[in-house]
């Protein structure tokens, strides 16, 4: 699975206008929507079920990520959105520090393997150092949109 597979095309924001965990994450449903991927009627579904998951355990995995990310049925396939916030947000990172790249994922809960493929290669990705530096430098969707692009092609 290329992480191209899974961020949805228009669901990509160079500068996150969010202050808080809660606002960034319901910005990344907007785009979703916005995009087409989903449907705004899902919107509340979805925003309680990754914040259900927030609570379980924080989705900042630190070095300026977060991974927030559930299973609803509203979607038939794994999609995500991507957003870069220059200020940085507060998400209660393991590190303790603002979270600077929040990549939301969304699943069907009947597709497990699947949620797990999405996850894997999202993290696979953002382990790699040049990858972080590069996205936290992009200042446009369409930079961010050809660098996973390009980190597919490396993958």
């Amino acid at each position: 699975m290329k992480l191209s597979d899974i961020i949805v095309p228009g669901a990509v924001v160079a500068d996150l206008d969010a202050a808080t965990r809660d606002e960034a994450i319901e910005r990344l449903l907007s785009l979703l929507v916005d995009a087409g991927a989903m449907s705004a009627r899902t919107v509340k579904e979805a925003t309680a079920a990754v914040l259900a998951r927030e609570k379980q355990a924080t989705t900042g995995i630190g070095k300026g990520v977060a991974l927030p990310h559930a299973k609803i049925k509203s979607v038939k396939r794994a999609i995500g959105a991507i957003g870069r916030s220059g200020t940085g947000i507060e998400f209660g990172a393991l590190d303790s520090k603002p979270v600077h790249i929040v990549i939301l994922l969304l699943s069907n809960p009947d597709n497990p393997d699947e949620h797990l493929q999405a996850m894997e290669t999202i993290f696979k990705h953002v382990q790699r150092d040049i990858f972080r530096k590069f996205l936290r430098q992009s200042e446009t969707a369409e930079a961010i949109t050809d660098l996973i692009a390009e980190a597919d092609e490396l993958a």
